[in-house]
């Protein structure tokens, strides 16, 4: 699986609050109401204010897949019923054992109820037990502090700050914060911040 047929596969991955599966073109106009939230945007490099905004960010997701650069997701709320956001796996580089998971949005109204660390140990489950990486990465902008205390929680480890990292779509710089898992600490990890989800 370790190879090119990783972005010709449907991946599911679910438990009984999330379901997360393929980024699809259908999925645009469930997924437009959230990413209007303004909120979500503020410490991203995509710039997301109008429709025109997040349709070239959802077309560019999805073109990403087809050239094998990253793995798009839409993230379902099994509890509401309604698609509540977006993640993906990027920076994937299967001859280093090395992901990324990132480019995540999930509408307001979840964040700070655990919703997103469903996701994550879903995505974290998968990478280290099926795909048999040996490490995931996380990444945010220096500034994003409620993101940062959150990779915390979830049992990442803080790396440190790649400066002038990233040029925003407003033309902003950004100075980056690296955060990760690796595999011999997954079981660790497992155990003592996702034990009971």
């Amino acid at each position: 699986m370790i190879n090119d047929q990783f972005f010709n596969i449907d991946i599911l991955l679910e438990n009984e609050k999330v379901l997360i599966s393929p980024l699809l073109p259908e999925h645009f106009m469930a997924l437009l109401p959230v990413a209007m939230e303004k909120l979500l945007w503020q410490f991203t490099t995509a710039k997301i204010n109008t429709e025109a905004d997040f349709k070239h960010y959802f077309d560019t997701a999805l073109a990403e897949r087809e050239q094998k650069k990253s793995y798009p997701f839409a993230i379902f709320d099994k509890e509401k019923g309604e698609f509540a956001g977006s993640t993906r796996y990027g920076n994937i580089d299967f001859q280093n054992l090395r992901t990324e998971i990132g480019w995540t949005w999930i509408k307001t109204s979840l964040h700070g109820t655990g919703f997103n660390k469903q996701c994550k140990f879903l995505l974290l489950q998968y990478a280290f037990e099926t795909l048999l990486l040996n490490r995931v990465e996380l990444k945010t902008n220096v500034l994003n502090e409620r993101s940062q205390k959150a990779m915390i929680k979830l049992g990442a480890v803080q790396e440190g700050v790649f400066r002038k990292h990233l040029v925003n779509d407003d033309g902003t710089i950004r100075n980056t914060m690296y955060f990760s898992f690796i595999n011999d600490e997954w079981n660790n990890t497992k155990e003592e911040f996702f034990k009971g989800l």
